[in-house]
């Protein structure tokens, strides 16, 4: 059986190039729009061992929980809310679900808890939510999205109890879910991690140098001519196996590229928009610096999910 090439996913890509000079710049507010990730990628040209500030930024890196078996309906706990959500110092996603066949839940630091449920579970929770996006012919998934920050979700009012009825008493929802929190926001998850089996994680870093790679000769005053595709697509086979990278290629004009890989699975993408994967499911950006202090950055996900900031 043959396959249709130009049939193949598509997927959506935002190109925007500056310079960190620039005060007009915007890559602050579009790189923290995605909340997710699990992997960051330094490919770094023309360096036979890493500089040694590296190691400064790697040790800040927060540690984060995996708590296991845990009801969603504790993230409605009233001490958690008071210490964790209302402060803006946590986030989480659950883990290891699947986006197309599991339940799925996030919630973001501006206190947005976003349910991505099967239609069995959607009814039996007896929240307000609209169909998925990414559902096929049928309705079959549905997205229940809360401001649990808001005054109609304070603890106590009609809103509140009826999220939490649905969760404790109705649903029961309950995942493997990985919590996260800003700097200086660790105590407010000790009261929830003490009801819970949980292990505490800090990313791995790994490093590799490699010799005789042919790379693209990149420069800053010619990226417009240069095909973002086909970039992404070598920066990706490089990454294919490992993490980051010294490439010692006295010929290249310096420059650094970066690359921050969202979860597959997660149940929003850009700006807490909803995420599907069907037959993609990317999500990340990647950001070339030079050393004139220009930049480019490329936003992805996938089709059908919402465009990039």
């Amino acid at each position: 059986m043959s396959v249709d090439l130009d049939q193949t996913p598509r997927s959506l890509l935002v190109c925007d190039r500056s310079s960190f000079l620039n005060e007009k710049n915007r890559i602050s507010s579009q790189v923290e729009q995605l909340h997710f990730n699990y992997k960051v990628s330094l490919l770094l040209p023309e360096c036979s061992s890493a500089p040694s500030h590296l190691d400064t930024v790697f040790s800040s890196f927060n540690s984060f929980y995996l708590i296991r078996n845990m009801p969603i309906y504790e993230l409605l706990d009233k001490h958690f809310l008071k210490t964790a959500v209302y402060q803006g110092s946590v986030y989480g996603v659950s883990y290891r679900t699947r986006i197309d066949e599991d339940n799925c839940v996030a919630l973001m630091p501006n206190g947005h808890l976003s349910l991505s449920l099967d239609k069995d579970s959607f009814e039996l929770l007896g929240a307000e939510g609209k169909p998925s996006r990414f559902n096929h012919r049928t309705t079959c998934r549905y997205v229940v999205c809360v401001d649990l920050t808001d005054s109609s979700m304070a603890p106590g009012g009609r809103g509140y109890q009826r999220l939490l009825t649905g969760l404790r008493s109705r649903l029961q929802l309950k995942t493997d879910f990985l919590l996260s929190h800003h700097p200086g926001g660790g105590a407010s998850l000790q009261n929830l991690l003490s009801r819970y089996d949980w292990s505490e994680h800090r990313p791995d870093v790994s490093s590799r140098t490699l010799t005789n790679l042919s790379c693209p000769t990149l420069q800053s005053c010619d990226l417009q001519s240069c095909d973002p595709h086909s970039l992404l697509e070598w920066i990706g086979a490089v990454d294919a196996h490992i993490s980051w990278y010294y490439l010692e290629q006295p010929r290249l004009e310096s420059w650094v590229s970066l690359t921050v890989h969202g979860f597959v699975d997660s149940p929003v993408s850009w700006g807490g928009n909803e995420h599907g994967v069907l037959r993609g499911g990317e999500n990340f950006y990647s950001l070339l610096i030079f050393r004139d202090q220009t930049y480019q950055l490329h936003l992805a996900t996938g089709a059908h999910d919402t465009c990039p900031p």
